[in-house]
């Protein structure tokens, strides 16, 4: 129900970027990796259980300003997310993507940010589709916890 409850609530207007409070760390208890440029957090609502983001830690809208540094530093962390879900939770394969702008999906359509969503075969069913209603096996924390092993030391 927390979970529920949670993606009910709206941020304050004055609350800022979500993803900036997550690079400056007041908002941090989900992220599995970062570097100066990118980092790694587990989403909260997720498409299925290990659904990560890997997000800029510059707050920039438009993939076109993304430098190329930090376009290598995106990359280099959206594979060590695939070889981490791939060693902890040995899916059959996953969706990479980037949503841009708010019509295409983006929930928070100024600050980029991947998609990395591990999938298996048979994780779509009726419920999301007739049910309009989407089941995870797993809580957030408990993703946060069983992935971060598998983020350490590399």
């Amino acid at each position: 129900m927390a979970y529920i409850q949670q993606a009910k609530e709206e941020p304050s207007p004055d609350a800022g970027c979500l993803f900036c409070r997550i690079a400056d760390g007041s908002e941090g208890e989900r992220v599995l990796a970062r570097d100066e440029l990118a980092y790694v957090v587990v989403n909260r609502y997720p498409y299925n259980p290990g659904h990560l983001l890997v997000v800029t830690v510059r707050h920039v809208g438009a993939l076109e300003e993304v430098t190329d540094a930090e376009h290598l530093a995106l990359m280099r962390l959206v594979a060590r997310s695939v070889s981490a879900l791939e060693r902890a939770s040995e899916p059959h394969g996953f969706n990479l993507g980037m949503n841009l702008g708010r019509v295409a999906g983006a929930g928070v359509p100024d600050h980029l940010h991947w998609h990395v969503v591990p999938r298996w075969s048979g994780d779509t069913n009726f419920m999301p589709v007739l049910g309009q209603t989407r089941v995870l096996p797993e809580l957030v924390e408990e993703t946060c916890a069983r992935l971060a092993p598998y983020f350490e030391g590399a």
